[in-house]
């Protein structure tokens, strides 16, 4: 490669026929790549009124950048993927002998916004499982599948991959194989989730399409082909339930997990345990329940609290 490419924009076409043969970049990959670049470029080549050459690019042109872009309001993850976009470009114009340094080096990536989950409050959670209907096998199919849901905090992959002899209805316990090169583990299970997954393998064991099938020992929840229910299936009737149930916003199994731990907390449980009932590797990930739940409570301090010196 020689410095026949003086102008960045004029080389970009290049870069992006690298990443292609390189590294296979799909086209909406080289799509963003482009997109991400030429809004770098478009910035500083409409402040100085000419192109950019390579050997001009330096670290206050990035930082003006970044600049424009909090200006124009972008998500801090938007911005981090840009900067990314231009660190790649930057790198492999090294590689190439184009530039000797980096002017994206020690320029630091935004730090991303942390989002508190969603969770139902008790009344909620409870307005929802107790308006899930029982007219048939599917019904109370789904009423076992979110009391399950509930009552272990499952992920809906682990919930969608149970399997019957999972259930060990005597210790009222659930194993679960997370799937995700964890070992297995245990899980309580409470009375009303056992009741009605009780109320649904004796439904399901009733249909002649099942007795066929001769697999007892297979899938816990089936759809209408006795097939394992997916997990699109299971946030599709979720998201239903919940609008049958009156609650006002859509519903994820997630949502369920959430506020399985929220609950729990709340209700007194200590943060190791419930990183084990969740299968999370790090407490870090179960410690965002804590300042879920801290935030609830200084919100009801400020409110009911005389002297809290909220503003009213």
């Amino acid at each position: 490669m020689t410095m026949a490419f003086g102008i960045l924009r004029e080389i970009l076409p290049v870069f992006l026929e690298s990443l292609k043969a390189e590294r296979n970049a799909s086209k909406h990959t080289l799509s963003a790549y482009e997109g991400d670049i030429s809004d770098f470029l478009d910035v500083l080549e409409n402040k100085r009124k000419a192109p950019l050459a390579i050997a001009e690019l330096d670290k206050d042109m990035v930082r003006l950048w970044l600049a424009d872009l909090f200006r124009r309001k972008m998500a801090r993850t938007t911005i981090g993927r840009r900067l990314s976009a231009l660190r790649s470009f930057c790198a492999w114009l090294i590689r190439q002998n184009l530039r000797e340094t980096d002017p994206t080096a020690g320029i630091s990536t935004p730090k991303t916004e942390k989002h508190l989950p969603r969770w139902l409050t008790v009344d909620e959670t409870f307005q929802l499982l107790e308006g899930l209907p029982a007219s048939d096998w599917k019904d109370l199919r789904n009423r076992a599948l979110f009391e399950t849901l509930y009552s272990t905090g499952l992920r809906v992959s682990e919930l969608a991959g149970l399997d019957a002899p999972d259930i060990d209805e005597e210790r009222q316990l659930v194993r679960v194989r997370s799937g995700k090169g964890e070992k297995d583990r245990l899980v309580p299970l409470g009375l009303p989730a056992l009741k009605a997954l009780a109320d649904y393998r004796e439904a399901l064991s009733g249909m002649a399409v099942f007795r066929l099938l001769n697999d007892e020992n297979g899938a816990l929840f089936r759809n209408t082909r006795m097939k394992r229910l997916g997990v699109r299936s299971i946030r599709s009737i979720l998201e239903k339930a919940a609008r049958s149930a009156g609650l006002a916003s859509r519903v994820s199994p997630h949502d369920i997990r959430h506020s399985f731990a929220t609950h729990m907390l709340d209700g007194g449980a200590d943060l190791r345990s419930v990183q084990e009932l969740l299968g999370h590797e790090s407490l870090s990930t179960t410690q965002r329940y804590t300042h879920m739940t801290l935030d609830r409570m200084m919100a009801v301090y400020d409110k009911a609290h005389p002297r809290s010196g909220a503003k009213e």
